[in-house]
Formats: C-alpha cells, structure tokens, sequence
C-alpha cells in the first residue's frame, strides 16, 4: 500500500473525503517527525512505537577494494510492533 491507497482507505473508513484524509495524514507524518527530531518516542498503543537509536561509529570494510572505511555514528528510527498489530497479522 502506497501513500495514495493508504489515503483513499482512510477517507473511506472515516467517510471524509480524501483530501481531508490526505491532511490528517499529512499532519500525522509531520507531528512523528517532529517529535523525533526532538528524541522523543512516539507510542501508538496496540501499533507500535516508532524510536530514535542511536548508531555507533565504527570501520567498515569496502569489500571491492577490502580498503578500511570509518563510518562516522549516527540516528536511525526504529519502530517496534504493538501487540495488537502483532496478533493481528499471525
């Protein structure tokens, strides 16, 4: 399911129309976002939670040349699947 499908089924199960569920979905990205680049979790009770991870810098090796790189640290995102949704997919 893509952005555009993922809206239509919004605005169908909500009977808005789909630009209001493009909105709502829009807001929604916007508000996740925003709090992960303040670090914060944000935890949706039965989906998941969606984390900040923090990735250590480390040497990697470049297999075509076997030359030693450094990979400086960096942020990722983790999410972590809610009980609800995991039963629900078994």
């Amino acid at each position: 399911m893509n952005k555009t499908e993922l809206v239509k089924a919004i605005s169908e199960k909500s009977g808005s129309t789909q630009k209001d569920a493009e909105n709502f979905l829009n807001a929604f990205i916007e508000s996740v976002t925003e709090s992960m680049k303040k670090g914060e979790d944000v935890a949706i009770i039965g989906f998941g939670t969606f984390s900040v991870a923090e990735r250590a810098a480390r040497t990697a090796r470049n297999f075509r040349t076997n030359e030693l790189i450094d990979v400086p640290a960096s942020k990722t995102v983790k999410f972590k699947i809610g009980k609800v949704l995991k039963d629900s997919v078994k």
